[in-house]
């Protein structure tokens, strides 16, 4: 079992890696910040598969962080896109 989730958090990792094509290639703002989701998405999703196939105390708390910071950075390019409070 432990096998078959690490593939699994691997397969993961191999989507991830084709959204940073994304990140550095978007055209736009919004599909970088998407990518950027993407990205934060699949990097919890192999952590939390990582845990479960190995059970290396720790993982856990970093995914928690990792997803902390992920939806920090949507607030902050959504609060940033909008520009200055009017007077």
């Amino acid at each position: 079992m432990p096998d078959l989730l690490l593939a699994a958090a691997g397969l993961i990792l191999a989507s991830v890696a084709v959204g940073l094509f994304r990140v550095l290639r978007g055209p736009q703002a919004a599909d970088r910040m998407m990518a950027a989701q993407l990205l934060a998405s699949g990097g919890i999703a192999a952590l939390l598969l990582l845990d479960a196939a190995t059970g290396i105390a720790g993982i856990v708390d970093v995914a928690l962080a990792l997803a902390l910071l992920a939806a920090f950075a949507s607030v902050a390019f959504v609060l940033g896109g909008r520009g200055p409070p009017a007077a």
